[in-house]
This record gives C-alpha cells, structure tokens and sequence, in this order.
C-alpha cells in the first residue's frame, strides 16, 4: 500500500496485517459459483495511527485483528456476494469502524477458479 504521507514529529503509522485468511464464501455471478461456497483468501492491511506516543504494551493501546478476523468470518457466512469488489469494500467498512484505522486495503483472491491462476480484487480505503 502506498505511504500514507509523512505524518512528521516522529509520529508513526503501525500497519497491522490480516493475511491468507481462508473462507468459504458464496461468490461469483457463475452457475458454478453459486452451487457451493468456494474457497477464497482475504488479506487486509490496517494502517492505524495512535497519536504522537508510542502505544503501551497491552492489547486495549492497539487495534486488536481478532475482531476483525471475527467480522470477516460472519460475513462471508452471512450471504453469497456477486462481485469481490462488494466484498472487498465491505470488509473495507468493518476496519474503518474503529477510529485508529486511518487507513485499509483489502485484497480477496478466488483460487479455484482457473487451474492456473488466482483472481482477486484489491480496493483501499482512507478516511
């Protein structure tokens, strides 16, 4: 993901990763797609900005990835998607609910889609 800017003072930008989460979702506007839930990876980069200090040593100081692993599990179970580009920005949504996140992207790969190759969609987000 891009640089968020130069954020001065010392002041850093802490990017906390959610990577190759595997679910089985319903996606795709295919027959085939539709028949079952299909496997598919979801990686999201939080870039998350807590003031000019350092953050202290618990996990109440930081963005915590549970809840969003937590989030992205419920929804994929929630409904069949057409598009990754809804998905996508739908994950997009329940990072930024938490005010620290100053910035998302999220990338979502189908898998088994082709014998040869992966297909995804990629968006990012900022507030």
């Amino acid at each position: 993901m891009t640089d968020f800017g130069d954020s001065g003072g010392g002041r850093a930008t802490y990017t906390v990763l959610l990577e190759a989460l595997e679910v089985m979702i319903g996606l795709g506007i295919h027959p085939v797609e539709r028949a079952a839930p299909q496997r598919v990876l979801v990686n999201v980069w939080l870039h998350c900005d807590y003031g000019d200090a350092a953050p202290e040593d618990r996990i109440d100081a930081v963005v915590d990835y549970d809840f969003l692993r937590e989030r992205i599990l419920a929804l994929a179970a929630s409904r069949h998607f057409e598009l990754q580009e809804t998905l996508c920005d739908e994950i997009a949504a329940l990072a930024l609910v938490d005010p620290r996140i100053a910035g998302v992207r999220v990338r979502t790969m189908k898998t088994d889609i082709y014998p040869d190759a992966r297909v995804g969609c990629e968006v990012v987000r900022r507030r």
